[in-house]
């Protein structure tokens, strides 16, 4: 993919190689922005056509996975990768991401979607954002309280869990400005 002579010979950072190696590949369009970025990855919707996109051009999940380990992220959101590579944002944890957005999260919700969220962000900080995935909510409603009715008396009607499941996924993205 590169040639020697673009390295005069001289050794690389790991900064300077994923820079490089990405300037070559060039990121799709849609990632102009970091802005635009926030907003496509903090819906699970627009995450997964987000991922579908970088796949089809070239950009596998799993070769972000990998990157992961090469900027030592593995406790990051693919997130965090995207934004590094994209825009030279150093990546943060998914606990520290979730501990800088739960009082952002918590002023919507009430004290059982609260118990609900919380539980779901476990499952974040411990295994990725796969856990963040529609197709996860079933799984986790089932794991919570044991069947769909059983979340229906908790946290109200299939249709309202939904909504609080996407809704506060935008809050763990926002731009956390110090």
């Amino acid at each position: 993919m590169f040639n020697d002579d673009e390295w005069d010979g001289n050794s690389v950072t790991v900064e300077q190689f994923i820079s490089k190696l990405f300037d070559t590949l060039k990121l799709p369009e849609f990632m102009k922005s970091e802005e635009e970025l926030r907003r496509l990855w903090s819906n699970p919707i627009t995450r997964l056509e987000l991922l579908k996109s970088l796949d089809d051009h070239g950009f596998s999940k799993d070769d972000l996975i990998q990157l992961k380990s090469i900027i030592d992220a593995n406790n990051s959101d693919l997130f965090d990768v995207l934004e590094y590579v994209s825009f030279a944002n150093f990546p943060m944890t998914r606990e520290d991401r979730v501990s800088s957005a739960k009082s952002n999260i918590y002023n919507f919700v009430n004290d059982k979607q609260r118990d609900f969220i919380d539980f779901i962000l476990r499952n974040y900080i411990k295994d990725g954002e796969d856990e963040l995935q529609l197709s996860k909510l079933p799984i986790a409603i089932n794991l919570k309280y044991g069947s769909i009715s059983g979340a229906e008396v908790n946290l109200g009607s299939i249709k309202e869990i939904k909504k609080v499941f996407i809704d506060f996924q935008k809050y763990l993205y926002l731009d956390q400005v110090a």
